[in-house]
Formats: C-alpha cells, structure tokens, sequence
C-alpha cells in the first residue's frame, strides 16, 4: 500500500524520534506492515496541467524509529497513492487553504484522503464546533466590542479564543472589571475586524480538559486529561506531567457518539474533543493529537495499531466497493 502523509514543516524539521507526535506512531506502524510511506509538507504540493502532484521523501524504519531519507526527494502524483493523511497543524491561513485546493484535482475513487480536504477547509474548529451548541457553554462568535462586553457583563468570566490556531495559542481569559478589558478586547479582535470565539469560563477548567478520541463513528475508549501548564489557566506545554489518564463517564459515551458520526457522514474520520465538565470546548480535525505516547504508557496498550487497523480498513473497504 503506498501512502503519503502530508505533514507540518516544524514536524518535518524534528521528525526522527519525535514520539509526542501522532504521525510518528502511525508512520511507524503503517511501516511495520510494510506499507511504502513517503513524506511531505504543504509546499511540495503542486499542479501541473489540472494534475495534483508532491514532492515526496522516502521513510524507514531502523532500530525501532523512523526516520526520512533527505536525500530521496521526488515527484509522485497524488492519484497514485491509496491514501492520503492529511495532517499540517494549523494556523489555517492561506497557505493551507491552498494547499487543500489541491487536492480537489484528487479523484477520491482513486485516492482515499483522511481527513477530507475539502470537509477540513470547511470545518472551523472553533467555529463549527456550534453545531453541537446543546454540548457547549454559552459562546457568540463576533468581530463587535460591544457584544463581547454585553457576553461579559453577563457570564462575568469569558474565554476568547482566535478561528485559526492551536495548542491554545492566542487564547485568553478575561474576568469582569479587569483593567485591561478594552486592551484585551481590541487586541483579540483587531479593533474589531477579525472575528473570535468567546465561551463562557467553566470553573473546572482549573483540571484541565479531557480530550475525548474519535475513530469514524466511535469514540475510543482511552481518554487523558490535558492539565494547565506553567502556571497558566490552559494546557499549553505537551509533557508528562501536564497528561493524566482520564476516564470517560458513561454519559461522556452517550452524548458525544452523535458528535461522532456526524462528523464521520462529513469525511472527518479522526477527531479529538476537547470537554470540560462535559461541554465541548473545541473540536480537532486538522490534525488531532491522539496521545500515543501517553495513552499506551497509562492503559498499556497499543493504541497506534488500532488507528492504523482502522486507516487500513478504510482503504481496503474502498477498494472492495471498486
């Protein structure tokens, strides 16, 4: 089985031996049976005559890790890859945006694409998180200075957070009567041209937030506990110490299965929860971190060959249908 993962540059930079990363265990795995896996970043990708291409590096195993050989970058066209994973971390600006344009010259009946560019482009993980309003605390999304003060006056304490990024990047908390609100404010909303999320504080932020692990339509049942890091308010350091195991309430189970295959009907296979308090404050599909590392190490397991079996048999299903 050929398969390219289109990964971040930064990842690409550290790659060999970086197990706090996702792709690395499932490269490795996807390895381990033998699959042919190349290696690439948004800006290999390309058109030549409405054809999708990358620029691709070989990937091997030796001693237990992987590693990519600098020295075998080549052109390979997409449609010849089984399977594509799709996996830059945001910022979604407009480099990602067009690298996700590529990829609608992919036939889809020749290559399976995991995440779905197109359901990817068009899922905002801050944003569309509302279609699951009833799972969520209260939230406006508003460029308005005035409707972030009326949601503050209201709910006292409030999150902001910016569409397009990450890892808690950008996001801040805000309590009423800070001295600093019009600052802050103006600053999140860049005087009022870009548009923000802003929820409501949940007092049990102070544990952390579960993240809660979807494979197409099920929610795995391993969970970790992302704890504030470095005296901040959010998860922001990946680290042992700030990656507890967690457990998931049958209510978790029960309420968050809809999330699930709702998202699988869009093409959006893998996708990471973040909950508090069993409200949805976030939904990963960009590149959802499955904590491998910490997973296998607290329920000793091997989590990497489930998502992998579960990869596989997506193509393997395809392939069939053909």
């Amino acid at each position: 089985m050929k398969i390219l993962f289109v990964i971040d540059r930064i990842e690409l930079k550290y790659f060999e031996f970086n197990n706090l990363v996702t792709n690395f265990w499932l490269i490795k795995s996807m390895l381990e049976r033998n699959c042919d896996v190349k290696i690439a970043t948004i800006d290999h990708l390309k058109l030549k005559s409405s054809v999708a291409y990358s620029d691709a590096f070989d990937s091997y195993l030796k001693d237990g890790n992987i590693f990519y050989d600098k020295k075998s970058l080549k052109e390979y066209k997409i449609e010849d890859f089984d399977l594509v994973m799709f996996r830059p971390d945001p910022p979604v600006d407009l480099d990602y945006i067009n690298a996700t344009y590529i990829f609608d010259f992919v036939d889809r009946n020749k290559t399976f694409i995991m995440n779905d560019t197109t359901s990817v482009r068009n899922f905002n993980e801050k944003l569309h998180a509302v279609m699951f309003n009833n799972l969520m605390p209260e939230n406006i999304v508003t460029t308005s200075f005035n409707d972030i003060i009326e949601f503050l006056n209201k709910e006292e304490e409030i999150i902001l957070k910016p569409l397009n990024q990450c890892f808690g990047g950008g996001v801040m908390y805000l309590k009423k009567g800070d001295k600093n609100t019009a600052v802050i404010i103006n600053q999140m909303t860049q005087n009022g041209s870009k548009a923000v999320m802003v929820q409501k504080y949940i007092d049990k932020a102070i544990y952390g937030d579960k993240r809660v692990l979807f494979l197409g339509e099920e929610i795995l049942p391993y969970c970790v506990q992302k704890v504030p890091s470095n005296n901040d308010f959010k998860f922001c350091e990946h680290s042992d110490a700030n990656i507890k195991k967690a457990v998931l309430t049958d209510r978790e189970l029960e309420i968050f299965k809809p999330v699930a295959q709702k998202l699988n009907s869009m093409g959006i296979y893998m996708a990471g929860l973040d909950v508090i308090d069993e409200k949805i404050i976030e939904i990963n599909v960009t590149s959802p971190c499955y904590f491998i590392k910490e997973i296998n190490g607290h329920f000793n397991c091997h989590i990497e060959n489930d998502i992998t079996d579960f990869i596989l048999s997506k193509i393997l299903a395809k392939c069939n249908v053909s």
